[in-house]
């Protein structure tokens, strides 16, 4: 043990932790580092290190090859997971419980935009965090409305921008999806894309309020007036994507960036440069955590499918990030009662 620490059980620590962190962050935000440090937990019971006083870097690099294989994770989700930890641990040197200094010794990933591009996504605990950020600060915005309908809805960026004022009933909480060529609108899968997609009280608040006091009250080229306006008519799809990048930049809706960098000079705060940050995502990985986090609150794949206009087959293969740990746990709840 060094000299001066005091011994603290890693289950003890985290409590400690969760409860100061509970006096300066959001519900969302103390339940995701929750669940992440769960995971380091775990690892420290099987591995038999009952004090913090003994971690040491070897250690935290061993966690993080065990927590990148157990989950099957890929770098920008493992850069979250060791930027919470890296917090902890930087917590507990404050209360003598590790060795100063031991928390640089977790190396996060490198992210390069377009390495990880097809498996990056907004998993759930970023999404809530963000949706609460959003309800609170900026609601009924665009930005605001356009993110609840993507992400309740998994629906692609096209269809988003296809959608009219006329496309949504709130008596019935209804999206209605159409493709319109001639109209200057279209969706991915054309006619066979067509469909009707339901949405909650909440989705529908944050709508109702958006095209009551927000929307611009415009029509585009073609005499329609579309649900997510700008001030020229329609905006365009890479116009409502670069809403997407520069909301889901950590630093917006967190107010800490989990890179260290200085956000005085952080190039990803510049204009049009939202996406040169690490952690912000596209609308793509936005509904591909949608789509996940369907499936892990056990949505059955039929009705996922249906929902969000993609086939079983590739829903499987390209967007289905649920690790075969977690599959394997969602089967049980449905045979242990067997």
């Amino acid at each position: 043990m060094s000299e001066g620490l005091e011994p603290i059980a890693p289950p003890e620590a985290k409590e400690m932790y969760l409860d100061q962190k509970s006096t300066e962050a959001s519900e969302s935000t103390v339940q995701a580092h929750d669940y992440r440090l769960r995971h380091f937990v775990r690892w420290c019971d099987e591995n038999d290190i009952e004090n913090l006083n003994d971690l040491s870097g070897r250690d935290l690099h061993q966690y993080k090859l065990w927590r990148r294989d157990d989950g099957d994770l890929n770098n920008v989700t493992m850069v979250t997971q060791l930027s919470t930890l890296r917090v902890f641990i930087r917590w507990c040197e404050q209360i003598d419980a590790v060795t100063e200094g031991l928390s640089e010794s977790i190396v996060l990933p490198s992210l390069s935009k377009g390495a990880d591009q097809r498996d990056a996504m907004l998993d759930a605990e970023d999404a809530n965090q963000l949706l609460e950020y959003l309800r609170q600060f900026e609601f009924g915005t665009r930005t605001h409305a356009l993110v609840e309908v993507l992400w309740h809805t998994g629906i692609r960026i096209g269809a988003a921008h296809s959608l009219d004022v006329e496309d949504y009933d709130s008596r019935e909480a209804l999206l209605e999806l159409r493709h319109r060529p001639d109209e200057g609108t279209t969706l991915k899968n054309k006619e066979v894309g067509e469909r009707f997609v339901a949405i909650n009280d909440a989705v529908c608040d944050v709508l109702d309020g958006y095209i009551e006091y927000n929307r611009e009250e415009v029509t585009d080229e073609h005499g329609r007036r579309p649900l997510f306006s700008g001030q020229q008519g329609r905006p365009s799809k890479s116009t409502l994507r670069d809403s997407i990048y520069k909301i889901t930049r950590p630093c917006i809706y967190t107010n800490n960036c989990p890179h260290g960098r200085d956000l005085d000079e952080c190039e990803a705060l510049e204009p049009y440069k939202a996406s040169k940050c690490p952690s912000s995502v596209s609308p793509h990985a936005v509904r591909r955590g949608a789509i996940t986090h369907h499936l892990s609150e056990d949505v059955p794949d039929k009705v996922v499918s249906d929902r969000m206009d993609v086939s079983l087959d590739v829903l499987d293969k390209h967007y289905d990030r649920r690790t075969e740990r977690e599959k394997s746990e969602q089967r049980r709840d449905y045979t242990d009662e067997l």
